[in-house]
């Protein structure tokens, strides 16, 4: 067994590594940047050390400083958790040839599966079935534009050294390829350092099943069952879950067996993914399930095939790495229940899901479930990594029992000045359709304006807000009396300030329960300062129309488009911002000239600052 282990990551997936290796008696060092010398991952490993300042690239990027990080620790082995390095074939190299053992998948396998079209021609070799497309080294625009005029519309323009959905985009007519093809080629070479693409047939009723695969150093490969990860948004997953609904006893053996086989074909060691995209417009069949792409590395949603195997995939990880054999053969493997992970995001789905970053005031999650965080309460979410705040996993002997778990535990969570989606997830797990298994990856966006909060209390919150604001007493019948009349009910009008605006409410008997502290109310997963009337309270809402340009978010500038006196027309891209890996593009509101500019490319910039202004033309 390995006897001390550094771990090349941070946040939720640092602390999720270090509680299995502190039950295995491995030894843990964890790295951290500067910004996160206080975080809980850092406390809680047996030695920290500290390898650069707040940007990744100049942290948990720098191969040198994790080598130089191992060596000084005494270190015997790396975990490059998910993301980062994870999938960096020449750092796996770097961490064998410093004599450390790599606890992940072999330099080979991860540069086999690296990149999208290389991949499909090593499964269609080993008999797995791949997504019709085109994959050819021909990169020409007329070129990519004839096959795809061939496969038929909508196709897929995949970057093939993308993820986390970079470099994609749907295109639904010929006529719009050539423009979507350009900005995937930009995307992708930004993102990837790598413009190539691919082009696949685009599923019209698609559902993103995955099966979790685990090898040993001795040619022994089994599955972990599948998951289905459809719930998605911008192709992030959201929601997913283990097992698949809809999967029958032969597709699974089917689609299983296939990704043994994809595993098998790159010597895979190690735990990995094997992703299918699957057309369910006539349910879940083995002929219309095709190979995707390989994630070499351990998943963010892990848990839910923890929770329907009572395996521990991190100590699979471990004992693989130590050379010890597979823990379980195909055979000791078996489905028990169902399970659900939701991901809780510092996010605020009310204004486009716009990353929200500060100090977490209040940070609560319900018992009874499983939640893997990075952070608590006192701590703050920065805008320099992923808006992960945790994962919600909950698990039920049935799928509804399980999706009624996971809606209840997101209504309860509550999180504060920070903006979260838990309301979102929560009406996302209870929405009918989703109980009943009837998803796609565009159930999103088809039931959005069921799923994202508004940006206007709704009446339960001011229903709650004005029964916590009632003096005591309030409700005794002599109080009730304010605007009394012979024959008529008791009036109990409560003017009530909530979320800088001020609201009239007639109280009624029907009082939702929600949860107040400190001028905060928390319902449904829902957030929202309150208080009583005060004179220097008045109706919130921005300014429109005086040419301002606000940054919508505290993060960095990364694209300054425009220059002072250009003319720019409506809806031209002027700025663009990121934070927590998301881009934000900001358009001019009307026709006009930029009679200032204050954004420069590199910048930090924080919510609602200036970066730039429009004068309306004539």
């Amino acid at each position: 067994m390995i006897e001390s282990l550094l771990i090349a990551n941070r946040g939720e997936i640092a602390r999720r590594i270090i509680r299995t290796a502190r039950k295995l008696g491995v030894r843990t060092i964890a790295i951290h940047s500067d910004v996160d010398r206080t975080m809980p991952f850092v406390r809680e490993a047996d030695e920290a050390v500290c390898i650069g300042t707040a940007l990744a690239k100049d942290s948990y990027l720098r191969q040198d400083r994790l080598l130089a990080a191992a060596s000084e620790t005494g270190a015997a082995a790396i975990h490059p958790g998910y993301g980062f390095l994870s999938e960096n074939a020449e750092f796996a190299e770097a961490v064998i040839a410093a004599g450390l053992v790599w606890v992940g998948a072999p330099p080979a396998a991860i540069r086999a599966m690296g990149f999208k079209d290389a991949a499909k021609e090593r499964m269609i070799a080993a008999g797995v079935p791949v997504t019709p497309g085109y994959l050819g080294a021909d990169q020409s625009p007329h070129r990519l534009q004839a096959e795809a005029d061939a496969i038929g519309y909508p196709v897929l323009i995949k970057a093939v050294a993308g993820g986390g959905g970079k470099g994609m985009r749907r295109v639904d007519e010929a006529g719009a390829f050539g423009e979507a093809l350009a900005s995937c080629q930009r995307e992708a070479a930004a993102s990837f350092g790598d413009e190539r693409v691919l082009i696949e047939k685009y599923i019209l009723a698609p559902r993103h099943i995955e099966v979790q695969v685990f090898g040993d150093t001795r040619g022994n490969v089994v599955h972990l069952f599948e998951r289905d990860c459809s719930l998605q948004r911008r192709h992030q997953k959201v929601i997913e879950e283990a097992p698949a609904p809809g999967m029958d006893a032969a597709t699974r053996e089917a689609v299983c067996a296939a990704a043994v086989k994809a595993a098998a074909a790159v010597d895979y060691v190690g735990a990995g993914t094997i992703e299918f995209i699957a057309d369910a417009s006539d349910r879940l069949r083995a002929d219309r399930i095709w190979f995707m792409e390989m994630n070499t590395r351990l998943q963010v949603e892990h848990p839910v095939t923890e929770a329907i195997t009572g395996q521990d995939l991190v100590e699979w990880q471990i004992r693989v790495a130590s050379g010890e054999p597979l823990p379980r053969r195909q055979d000791q493997l078996a489905i028990d229940g169902w399970a659900m992970e939701a991901r809780l995001y510092a996010e605020n789905p009310a204004t486009g899901f716009l990353p929200s970053t500060g100090p977490l005031e209040t940070l609560h999650f319900p018992h009874g479930i499983r939640i893997d965080s990075g952070v608590e309460q006192g701590g703050e979410v920065t805008p320099y990594y992923d808006p992960m705040i945790a994962k919600l996993i909950a698990r039920g002997r049935t799928r509804p029992e399980a999706a009624g778990k996971l809606a209840r535990a997101c209504a309860k969570v509550r999180v504060w000045p920070v903006r979260t989606n838990a309301a979102f997830l929560a009406r996302a797990a209870a929405h009918p359709d989703f109980v009943a298994g009837r998803i796609d990856t565009g159930f999103i966006e088809r039931h959005a304006e069921a799923l994202i909060p508004a940006t206007e209390p709704s009446e339960a919150v001011l229903q709650a807000a004005a029964a916590a604001i009632l003096p005591t007493g309030a409700d005794d019948p002599w109080t009730a009396l304010r605007g009394f009349r012979v024959n008529a009910g008791a009036s109990r009008q409560i003017q009530v300030v909530v979320a800088d605006r001020t609201y009239l409410v007639e109280l009624t008997d029907d009082v939702p329960a929600a949860h107040v502290t400190d001028g905060v109310l928390f319902l449904n997963g829902e957030a929202w300062p309150f208080g009583p009337d005060r004179a220097d309270h008045v109706a919130g809402g921005a300014a429109a129309g005086d040419g301002a340009i606000l940054s919508p978010m505290p993060g960095r500038v990364i694209a300054v488009l425009v220059k002072e006196g250009d003319a720019v027309a409506k809806g031209d891209r002027l700025v663009v911002i990121e934070a927590m890996k998301m881009e934000q593009a900001l358009l001019a509101p009307f026709d006009g000239n930029v009679i200032e500019l204050k954004a420069s490319e590199g910048a930090q910039v924080s919510e609602g600052s200036v970066l730039a202004r429009i004068e309306a033309q004539g």
